[in-house]
């Protein structure tokens, strides 16, 4: 099995699920990450508030920040080596680089692909089917 490690900002908490307004990228990573695990797929995670030491002994890392800045985050290490910077991998991308059927993710997929707000379906009681 491949090896993931995520390397985020700083956030308030492990996950950045706190405060008043929730990310939905962060929301949606959350998801992803609970049914990877469910799954057996174990990525680990580091906040750069709660462990900046894995950021100071991972030397790729390391280097990135030094490079870019923390502008450079989140950044994603596969098997030791950075893949992606500045942004979080879609769905489809964490089951490419982890080789596993995106239908692991397909829970999560129909969280997100609801209506908007105000779509028109004039359905007032908040019950839209």
């Amino acid at each position: 099995m491949k090896k993931m490690q995520i390397f985020e900002p700083a956030m308030c908490c492990p996950t950045g699920l706190c405060g008043v307004g929730v990310d939905p990228e962060l929301l949606r990573i959350s998801t992803v990450l609970n049914s990877l695990k469910k799954n057996g797929v174990e990525i680990d995670r580091f906040n750069l508030t709660n462990v900046p030491m894995e950021f100071v002994n991972n030397q790729k890392v390391n280097e990135l920040l030094n490079t870019k800045g923390v502008e450079a985050l989140p950044a994603i290490v596969l098997d030791g080596e950075i893949i992606i910077s500045g942004r979080y991998p879609s769905n489809e991308e964490f089951a490419k680089l982890l080789g596993i059927p995106l239908t692991v993710l397909g829970e999560q997929d129909k969280t997100f692909n609801m209506l908007p707000k105000n779509s028109g379906c004039d359905c007032s009681d908040g019950n839209c089917c």
